[in-house]
């Protein structure tokens, strides 16, 4: 029974291991779909997406893990190739119940509801139940889209054991079972019943789109995920057309340029970044455009002061000028100091790179330091950050 137990366990482990791992990857874009999808960000549905994360890891944890090294792997006789694989399989519906039977013929009510071949049937039942929860109430799907995604899901698994993971082994490591299909999903079926219960604190997606374009407070959260979205864009856009200037360098075949790469990997993500986004629609730069932030000269609040109604209908962007001098103030500036950085292998490169941590530092406290969440460029560039969607 130990033996049994920790192989239930392990899997649980690699789960919130392997699934924390994840949604650390794709953090980011999580909280970008939110803004956009919702209009803002949502701690609920956030730690829902964690638990999403954690439970698809695990799932695959429990039913495709550990993978077996192939030369460890021995396959009797006839069971290699599909027709082999495919007759090791189970294919006879309900044999569980025969199963159960054999397994536990002379044990009590206790001793059978503790034996490993019912807990196995339970379990597998369990295992997707929350794909049920999740996919109605997360999701939004209906109790037919659950169930029917299940089945699928449960399909997929089954076709990768019993193909030995589509070939890669010369025999299946696991036993494809059509009684687990049936397992799960049921499984998944109780969960789309029960999800309302189990969920009921979950705001629906629908709730959220309806309110997507509501305007939200300006907040230090949303102003920080703005810049963390910038520097993260202003990285990505740097690596990938520092390898597509590689590859073309290997394709024409002529010696490394430390100004194209100055170009590829600062100059033009600066450009496409900070400075591009500056000139065009409400001035934000592409991080702020997701928080739905834009640059305006007046101060948040005051347009009621102004020009009544009409001021507010329409986004009061602020002059081109100003946008430009607000991007020079942190985007530009980082832009270059990296650069020396990386260019420059002597004492310049250190006090470069110190000056850029220097100066995002100081740009993310001074965000804290100002009432209206301006920040160090807007303070300088006699700007203001409101958000589009005010009326």
């Amino acid at each position: 029974m130990g033996s049994t137990v920790d192989a239930w366990v392990w899997p649980a482990y690699m789960g919130f291991l392997l699934g924390g791992l994840a949604f650390a990857a794709v953090l980011i874009p999580v909280v970008v779909y939110q803004y956009r999808r919702y209009g803002g960000f949502t701690w609920l549905r956030f730690l829902g997406a964690a638990a999403v994360a954690i439970y698809g890891a695990a799932l695959i944890a429990y039913t495709l893990l550990p993978l077996p090294v192939a030369s460890d792997l021995v396959c009797p006789p006839g069971t290699t190739g599909l027709r082999g694989m495919l007759a090791q399989a189970q294919l006879t519906p309900f044999q569980f119940m025969d199963d159960i039977a054999r397994e536990t013929a002379g044990m009590s009510l206790l001793g059978r509801l503790k034996s490993t071949v019912v807990l196995q049937v339970v379990f597998n039942v369990i295992l997707f139940v929350p794909w049920g929860v999740i996919a109605r109430r997360f999701l939004g799907w209906g109790v037919a889209g659950a169930v029917f995604t299940g089945m699928l899901a449960t399909g997929f698994i089954e076709l990768t054991q019993v193909s030995g993971v589509y070939g890669i082994y010369d025999c299946a490591y696991r036993v494809g079972d059509v009684d687990d299909l049936i397992a799960n999903t049921t499984g998944a079926l109780l969960g789309a019943l029960i999800a309302p219960l189990l969920l009921w604190f979950m705001p629906e997606r629908r709730q959220y789109v309806s309110r997507r374009l509501t305007p939200r407070p300006l907040t230090v959260w949303r102003r920080w995920f703005g810049m963390v979205i910038d520097l993260a864009l202003f990285g990505v856009f740097g690596w990938v057309l520092t390898v597509l200037y590689g590859v073309f360098l290997i394709w024409i075949q002529v010696p490394e340029s430390p100004w194209a790469v100055a170009l590829a990997g600062y100059i033009l993500p600066a450009l496409l970044v900070f400075y591009l986004p500056a000139l065009a629609g409400t001035g934000g730069s592409l991080g702020q455009r997701v928080v739905w932030l834009g640059v305006t000269a007046r101060e948040p609040g005051t347009d009621s002061q102004h020009d009544g109604a009409a001021s507010r209908a329409v986004f009061p962007v602020a002059g081109a000028g100003q946008r430009l001098a607000r991007a020079s103030i942190v985007g530009g500036p980082y832009a270059v100091l990296t650069m020396i950085a990386e260019l420059w292998e002597n004492d310049l490169a250190g006090l470069a790179n110190g000056a850029a941590g220097l100066l995002l530092f100081v740009a993310f406290v001074s965000v804290m330091a100002t009432s209206t969440r301006r920040g160090l460029s807007g303070k300088v560039s006699g700007t203001y950050l409101a958000d589009v969607r005010r009326r």
